[in-house]
């Protein structure tokens, strides 16, 4: 039986159209813009988050070098900070054990986006209470991107460990609950969250970011109770020590 002979005949060459090279080109382009926004919402926010980190242990370092105030006789009624804080100088650190032994993070004064959030740092509410004092102490922060600071937030669980480091050592919180609100809902940042003009005798921290991810929606509100203050002096309590060392 005789082979079927190959067709050598050449196959018909496509056109090539200004529209289909137009295509070809907004695809990729596409891709490349894909690829950037997961360098920076994922890769950058690992990088910026080292950054800070080592930041954070280079700060409480620097603080160990200075003479710390008396040791308070009530570990329940910690120093409450005093000083005037300049909008955007950094006064403390924000350390939660269950976003990693590497969540090392400052926190500075004010909240304007460029010259504090997208610095990567978490900004204190001006209008709140400052660390140690009765009421509310409330900071914010990105969610994604500029490191990332918030990302885990809706992974606390009741009781879990917040401390903020200032100058005088370790303020230690618990976490109670979540909430979402309206980006208008500022009740949460009085004295006694959601409860204006009543008078607190509590200290507490509120933790806001942005909610979903990628979104100005709506916000996530993380809400914890203080516990006790660890002096400077007697070092950092043993649970966040690693990180506080840089030894994470």
């Amino acid at each position: 039986m005789t082979e079927p002979a190959l067709d050598t005949r050449a196959a018909p060459r496509r056109r090539v159209s200004v529209v289909g090279v137009l295509g070809e080109v907004l695809i990729t382009a596409g891709v490349l813009v894909l690829l950037f926004l997961g360098w920076q919402q994922w890769l950058n926010d690992i990088i910026v988050g080292d950054q800070l980190h080592g930041q954070s242990v280079h700060q409480s370092a620097t603080w160990n070098k200075a003479e710390g105030p008396a040791k308070p006789t009530d570990p329940a009624a910690p120093p409450v900070m005093s000083a005037t804080i300049a909008n955007a100088q950094r006064f403390a650190l924000l350390i939660v054990p269950r976003f990693g032994a590497d969540y090392y993070r400052p926190i500075a004064q004010g909240i304007g986006v460029a010259d504090v959030l997208n610095k990567g740092e978490l900004g204190h509410y001006p209008t709140t209470q400052m660390p140690g004092a009765v009421g509310n102490f409330a900071i914010a922060s990105h969610r994604k991107a500029y490191g990332g600071n918030l990302e885990h937030i809706n992974d606390l669980k009741v009781g879990d460990h917040i401390f903020v480091e200032t100058p005088d050592g370790w303020y230690q919180y618990s976490f109670r609950n979540l909430q979402y609100v309206k980006p208008t809902g500022i009740g949460v940042l009085d004295p006694v969250p959601e409860q204006a003009g009543v008078q607190p005798s509590d200290r507490m921290i509120t933790l806001t970011s942005c909610n979903p991810f990628f979104s100005t929606a709506e916000r996530i509100i993380a809400y914890g109770s203080f516990d006790k203050f660890f002096p400077r002096g007697d070092g950092p309590p043993a649970e966040i020590a690693a990180t506080v060392n840089g030894k994470a």
